[in-house]
């Protein structure tokens, strides 16, 4: 009996369902054979849709079915508080799990996003500055981001900001101010979230209290990839080769 996949996501509305089917799709094609089953970690979301499972739901039924392993592939970027709460969920479920970390772990991780990331960057870069836009954190795994983000200016020179819609660091103001000075006249904002759902159509493209909004204020014209991270094939397959990791030590 091949080992069942749960994948942990935080679950939103439409354009998550989209994202995670393309997810869906390469996973399944990578581990053909073992059975996929989705989870949401969002209380809320699940308080709206009584019909989808958590991660101790799902895998109480895979128990039921007979498994006695399964992997938990989170699909967080981070491991910041909804990843510790994942764990907390299922510590103690009568099922041995092996888990599939977050997004961002090792440093290869950080290398292959920086490739995955790079068709998304504007192609003319000597006017048009590149915002990638994560939702941050207040836990520990904040710095994340700026690490990312000095791997990304490696690459690509002082024409790549990261920016944060929620706690952490670096704020919007800094961000802003930082693009204003160097001189540029666009920029081109790029979710860097899983899925590009409320964050991405509020905070960062809405018309009162936005990125778009604050970019125009300084005269700086604005446009946005739409997509989140989940529809890139190259990030989906870093989940993949953590989903790898997972099965790799289950005896």
């Amino acid at each position: 009996m091949n080992i069942p996949i749960v994948m942990a996501a935080f679950g939103t509305g439409t354009e998550a369902k989209k994202t995670y089917d393309i997810i869906d799709r390469i996973a399944s094609e990578k581990f053909s054979g073992h059975e996929f089953v989705w989870a949401y970690t969002s209380r809320t979301v699940k308080r709206r849709f009584q019909d989808l499972k958590s991660p101790r739901q799902a895998l109480s039924e895979l128990k039921d079915k007979g498994h006695t392993w399964a992997v938990v592939q989170s699909l967080h970027v981070v491991c910041g508080h909804e990843f510790h709460r994942l764990m907390e969920e299922i510590h103690d479920v009568d099922i041995r799990i092996s888990v599939g970390l977050p997004l961002l772990i090792s440093p290869e991780d950080y290398e292959m996003v920086v490739n995955a990331v790079t068709p998304l960057l504007p192609s003319d870069m000597t006017q048009e500055a590149a915002v990638l836009i994560g939702h941050g954190t207040d836990h520990p795994s904040w710095t994340a981001y700026p690490a990312l983000a000095y791997m990304l200016r490696e690459r690509f020179g002082q024409k790549i900001y990261m920016g944060l819609v929620e706690e952490g660091y670096p704020t919007r103001e800094s961000v802003v101010a930082s693009v204003k000075a160097a001189g540029f006249t666009r920029v081109k904002l790029i979710p860097f979230m899983l899925v590009a759902g409320i964050h991405f159509q509020q905070d960062l493209m809405g018309h009162e209290d936005s990125w778009k909004t604050a970019f125009e204020a300084q005269g700086i014209s604005v446009s946005a990839d739409n997509r989140g991270l989940g529809c890139c094939p190259d990030i989906v397959e870093i989940y993949c080769g953590h989903i790898r990791d997972a099965l790799n030590v289950i005896p």
